[in-house]
């Protein structure tokens, strides 16, 4: 998919590839061989299959900068070319490049796999007049207000939301939050692996076009 001069492709689970003068990554996990190497690699928590070394071991080059949730850290052993690392929590903002990024709160209400104390992560990123929000793993959290009406005439506004139920939202909450935030396009995630199926998926575009949000399934890289 292409937006504005930008490229964001889906990785399969909850990993993107974001691409403008930049290549930036969020949440790599099992991606294939040869992909381009990362200039930034973003980090929501901890739990394996959102925070995997093997995987940023094929992407990492010397400089490449991971910016992750505390907890992460101790994670991330020696990579075999020196890159950057920065901790980070809810509610900070970051300018890198041409390319301004703030961490937004995400966690479970009813659930315990995502505590809010753990202080883990979504992400905005905002480049070219787009706003891309990756919400990590979440529930419908009162924070998503925050975001409504953030689309503009002039600008794009991209959610990237999880689907695929037990650890994060399901399908129909996903789309209560899309109804939340009003994003130019909603595109599912967090399904086709470890949790979820494509039926979560067509679910999820289903809903919110029944509310009028334009919502798409990436084909994964």
């Amino acid at each position: 998919m292409k937006i504005n001069g930008i490229e964001l492709k889906w990785l399969g689970h909850a990993g993107f590839l974001i691409k403008n003068s930049r290549v930036i990554y969020i949440d790599p996990y099992n991606i294939k061989d040869g992909l381009e190497k990362a200039d930034l690699i973003l980090l929501t928590h901890s739990h394996y299959d959102h925070c995997s070394v093997a995987d940023m071991d094929k992407i990492v080059k010397e400089g490449t900068k991971i910016i992750a949730p505390a907890d992460c850290q101790s994670k991330i052993t020696k990579f075999s070319v020196p890159i950057k690392m920065q901790i980070i929590e809810p509610g900070q903002e970051l300018d890198l490049w041409d390319i301004e990024i703030s961490t937004f709160p995400s966690y479970n209400i009813d659930k315990h796999f995502h505590p809010k104390e753990e202080s883990w992560v979504g992400y905005l990123i905002k480049t070219n007049d787009v706003l891309i929000y990756h919400a990590g793993d979440t529930d419908v959290i009162p924070e998503m207000q925050k975001l409504t009406g953030y689309k503009q005439s002039d600008k794009e506004f991209v959610a990237l939301l999880p689907v695929g139920g037990r650890f994060t939202m399901s399908a129909e909450e996903a789309a209560e939050a899309a109804r939340v935030i009003k994003p130019s396009i909603a595109i599912p995630m967090h399904w086709g692996s470890i949790v979820g199926s494509k039926d979560d998926a067509q679910e999820f575009v289903d809903l919110c076009k029944e509310e009028g949000i334009k919502a798409e399934i990436l084909e994964k890289e």
